[in-house]
């Protein structure tokens, strides 16, 4: 059987997709890049903001429309984890939905024998940088996230499923490992263990010591502690990197959201860290037009982003989703005045952004390439990152020469944006 699957979402919804897709080789089946070639069509959807959900929606609407005889379309996901019945009523031509981590499940409905493939058996082609997915789930109060109710209570993977996943990716050819969870700092708590993060990072790093880069999303406030920050600072394969989504600058507004709103801690844990990794890059995710914020509060906001100079900022409007607490606050904001917030913020991060990144023209960087030039010749520009841009969500580099995918440059900065670097491969180091 030939599949199509369509993967929405955050980097976790990929590391559920690759699930899929394993169990979809066990039993035989192949992938095809044209849905039109495909006997299953498969969505695997976000539901974690309106935005994302009309994403989902879109996405299996299309594929209803373009669905034809003998074809078999299969919803699965945070989306029809909450509102499958509902969203195989208004498309009927939905033959199956599903709820999150039901691999076992699609896999089965499709047919076909299980067997046993090789550890290493990639999927879709060669990887440079590969996702991990720590944990599921969050026991986080925050009024403004329908994820505990998707996902459901926090749980650990254990370290042996963790490790044994690293080397098969490493295998596969990754270059970075990419840690991921609704919280990557509360890993292990489930299991009995205190600090656990700073312990997984070691035993990833002895587990995979071919591995160059391992990287840490999504680290919660307030648990970033200080064996955290010297298990990173010691380990030369965990870049000086890290995604710390603080929501906010004020702690009213915090505490509105039910978030650590002690923003004194937050500073010394930033602090903590570029003391232990001066060349550490910072980044954040926050939240504008909450339900009541004021002008003040929004200028608290600014004060923690001019304060921090974080590497990164995502930068989001509210989206009030239906059975959380903050959907029922009073002083919900217009929609315009939510995006005009967006950009005072985007603006002043931007500025940052420009002058940490022209900072870097007339060095050397090391950089990991990801894709080649299409043909060789004098204007050849390849694709990259530093280990200051994590894949997906941060800038690029690109440089002219010709260098092969999954190898590491030297490359010499000429220029810079708020995001990209240009620059030149370079012999030097």
């Amino acid at each position: 059987m030939r599949y199509h699957l369509v993967t929405l979402g955050c980097p976790k919804n990929t590391v559920d997709s690759e699930h899929i897709e394993r169990e979809l080789a066990a039993r035989g089946h192949v992938p095809t890049v044209r849905p039109s070639d495909a006997d299953l069509l498969i969505v695997n959807t976000c539901g974690f903001i309106d935005a994302a959900k009309e994403e989902s929606v879109d996405a299996v609407v299309r594929l209803a429309t373009r669905k034809h005889e003998g074809q078999r379309l299969v919803v699965a996901g945070c989306l029809t984890q909450l509102h499958g019945d509902e969203l195989a009523r208004e498309v009927p031509e939905i033959d199956r939905w599903f709820g999150v981590e039901q691999w076992d499940a699609i896999a089965r409905y499709t047919g076909g024998a299980p067997y046993d493939i090789p550890e290493t058996r990639p999927v879709g082609g060669r990887r440079v940088s590969a996702y991990l997915k720590i944990s599921d789930g969050c026991d986080a109060p925050c009024t403004f996230c329908i994820i505990p109710r998707i996902k459901g209570r926090f749980r650990s993977a254990s370290l042996g499923s963790l490790t044994a996943e690293a080397r098969r990716l490493a295998a596969e050819g990754a270059r970075e490992l990419v840690l991921v969870a609704q919280d990557s700092t509360a890993w292990g708590e489930d299991l009995g263990l205190r600090d656990g993060l700073a312990g997984l990072l070691r035993e990833l790093a002895a587990a995979v010591p071919e591995l160059p880069w391992i990287r840490v999303m999504y680290a919660y406030p307030g648990r970033v502690t200080p064996r955290l920050i010297a298990a990173m600072a010691e380990t030369p394969q965990v870049v000086h990197y890290l995604d710390m989504p603080l929501q906010h600058g004020s702690e009213t507004a915090l505490r509105r959201m039910r978030r650590p709103q002690r923003m004194d801690r937050v500073l010394a844990q930033v602090e903590a860290l570029r003391a232990a990794m001066p060349d550490i890059a910072l980044r954040t995710s926050l939240i504008v037009g909450f339900p009541g914020e004021t002008e003040a509060e929004l200028d608290e906001l600014l004060q923690l982003v001019r304060r921090v100079r974080f590497d990164h900022v995502g930068v989001f409007t509210y989206s009030p989703q239906e059975g959380t607490p903050a959907a029922a606050l009073p002083g919900q904001l217009p929609e315009g005045e939510k995006r005009r917030r967006r950009d005072v913020v985007m603006r002043l991060q931007q500025e940052i952004a420009l002058e940490k990144r022209r900072a870097l023209v007339g060095t050397v960087q090391q950089v990991l390439i990801e894709s080649e030039p299409p043909a060789p010749g004098a204007g050849a520009t390849v694709a990259g990152r530093t280990y200051r841009d994590a894949p997906e969500v941060d800038g690029l580099v690109l440089a002219h020469g010709q260098a092969e995918a999954g190898t590491f440059a030297h490359v010499r900065i000429t220029d810079a944006g708020p995001y990209d670097l240009v620059g030149q491969l370079s012999e030097e180091a």
